[in-house]
């Protein structure tokens, strides 16, 4: 498995909110500000669904992410399996600077493992800018 974290200046609460509520999902589920997410369904239950179409707002390039959650521990665990097959674990937990994700994801075969932490990692790091940014 791949592993990366980030640590969100926020409470538990406020980072759990952000990560599940649709409406918070589309202001950065994304790599990068020239890519964009729509058509958002987050169903945060054990065998609920989510999904969401990716896209480069120049329209170059889209995909759709799809997965099944399996356990839901609210503001603690989530995991899920993408429609790959590949399973990935979510943890949330309290700090002292705030609130620790740390995420581990089976790897693809298509891209290298720096490749994918990298890619992964943008997501992360523009969810924390997204938490960051917005007021309680």
């Amino acid at each position: 498995m791949i592993e990366i974290t980030a640590t969100i200046n926020a409470p538990i609460a406020k980072v759990w909110n952000a990560w599940t509520d649709i409406e918070a999902v589309k202001y950065w589920s994304f790599a990068s500000d020239d890519w964009a997410a729509e058509g958002i369904e987050n169903d945060v239950t054990p065998g609920g669904l989510y999904k969401a179409r990716n896209y480069a707002k120049d329209g170059s390039m889209e995909f759709v992410m799809a997965w099944t959650y399996g356990e839901v521990e609210p503001q603690k665990l989530l995991t899920y399996t993408m429609e790959d097959g590949r399973k990935v674990r979510v943890a949330f937990s309290e700090t002292e600077q705030g609130t620790r994700i740390d995420q581990a994801f089976d790897a693809e075969k298509e891209n290298s493992e720096d490749m994918q932490r990298a890619g992964w990692q943008a997501y992360l790091n523009n969810f924390k800018a997204y938490v960051e940014s917005i007021q309680s």
